[in-house]
């Protein structure tokens, strides 16, 4: 374990990521030379930004020390992370270390147990409250926001048909339909998205706010039942008559398009059910299907995380890290909003202090030395117990 007899000297880890797939990273050169700049020393695992476009050399360069081990980028008082760590990778950490990232803390028991039993602090981003104070750092925008990009893309990749109109000698072609489910920042972007590519583009959200952000992008906005919106800004579950209200009206639109993004979905829940079978097996022939929220329940029945479903000739996926396909601008906002979420815990000395008072901070750290301090990951550590016992 490095030395910490100078008791302001930080030390903060990147190492690579755990999860298949995953090729993002939680720090560029940029933000390693912030870090830097605040008289913190930044090791990081060798490799860990090479899908990211960074090399090994260019962290060298911004100041890092470049680390071949995992165990040896985990010494440190701070770990920066993408996707949750393992029990194996909180196994390196030293007790009184914090680690940061999306922790999944609402849902994966087996971190919050982990993190707690190795008396470390957990700086969940998912928890960072949605407010203008905290824009900078909203980590779960700024993901969506690519996420929404790569959908609208992966659905006209696969889609047998063009996107848009195309008047040619061998005659004119129509342009595609497509309908977005669920219009938060995904929903947004994939709307902006799919416009920019051609295609014809209703929306629906359960939101009434959300009608005209989606008019002021060119799509039309369905006319089905609403809802307010609760305290954090997402959509409120709704009854099931509401429910039978919203399939009967969005039945149509979706049987007669060519591709449908659902983007629903609030973190610690289930995902609202938007499409039914039935209302698949109404679709043309050769529609995609892109369920954004496959990974919490998914908006449509019958899709799986990370399959792509044959259903009647309708393809129905499941991506659950859409932003990871766009790896190079995915780390870099990612990385910034660590850098701005860090810049609150930097003190004037240049040490490290997590104060569970101050409004960002506090629902973040939703374990602090050991200690569950957020409700929802109470709440989920009871009735994992109370249903394995």
């Amino acid at each position: 374990m490095r030395n910490r007899v100078a008791l302001l000297l930080v030390y903060i880890g990147i190492m690579k990521e755990s999860r298949p797939g995953e090729r993002r990273v939680a720090a560029i050169p940029a933000t390693v030379e912030t870090f830097v700049s605040w008289k913190w020393n930044v090791l990081v695992q060798s490799g860990s930004g090479l899908e990211a476009g960074h090399t090994d050399e260019s962290y060298k360069s911004a100041g890092a020390e470049i680390v071949e081990s995992a165990g040896s980028a985990a010494e440190v008082d701070l770990v920066l992370r993408v996707g949750p760590p393992t029990p194996d990778d909180l196994d390196l950490l030293h007790k009184g270390s914090t680690v940061a990232g999306f922790l999944d803390p609402f849902v994966n028991d087996t971190v919050v147990r982990k993190l707690t039993d190795l008396g470390l602090t957990g700086l969940a981003v998912e928890a960072i409250p949605r407010t203008t104070l905290a824009q900078s750092m909203d980590a779960l925008s700024s993901q969506a926001n690519i996420a929404g990009y790569a959908a609208a893309l992966a659905a006209a990749q696969i889609s047998p048909r063009l996107l848009p109109m195309m008047v040619t000698a061998a005659g004119t072609i129509p342009p595609s339909k497509a309908v977005i489910l669920g219009v938060g920042v995904a929903g947004l972007q994939a709307i902006a998205t799919m416009r920019r590519l051609g295609a014809v583009v209703q929306a629906y959200d359960v939101r009434p706010e959300t009608r005209e952000q989606v008019e002021s992008l060119g799509a039309k906005f369905i006319e089905a039942p609403t809802a307010e919106a609760d305290e954090g800004g997402y959509a409120r579950e709704v009854g099931n008559d509401l429910q039978a209200r919203q399939w009967e009206i969005l039945a149509p639109y979706v049987a007669d398009a060519d591709l449908v993004i659902t983007t629903a979905q609030v973190p610690g829940r289930i995902a609202p059910r938007l499409i039914t079978s039935e209302m698949v097996d109404a679709m043309k022939p050769g529609s995609v299907i892109i369920d954004m929220a496959a990974a919490s329940g998914g908006n449509v029945e019958g899709s799986k995380p990370d399959q792509e479903i044959d259903r009647n000739s309708v393809l129905i996926c499941g991506p659950t890290n859409l932003a990871g396909a766009v790896p190079a601008d995915a780390s870099r906002m990612y990385a910034r909003n660590l850098v701005a979420l860090l810049e609150r815990t930097r003190t004037d000395d240049g040490g490290i202090s997590i104060d569970l008072e101050d409004d960002i901070i506090g629902p973040t750290a939703v374990v602090y030395r050991g200690e569950v301090r957020h409700p929802k990951c109470n709440e989920l550590l009871r009735i994992r117990t109370e249903g394995s016992s």
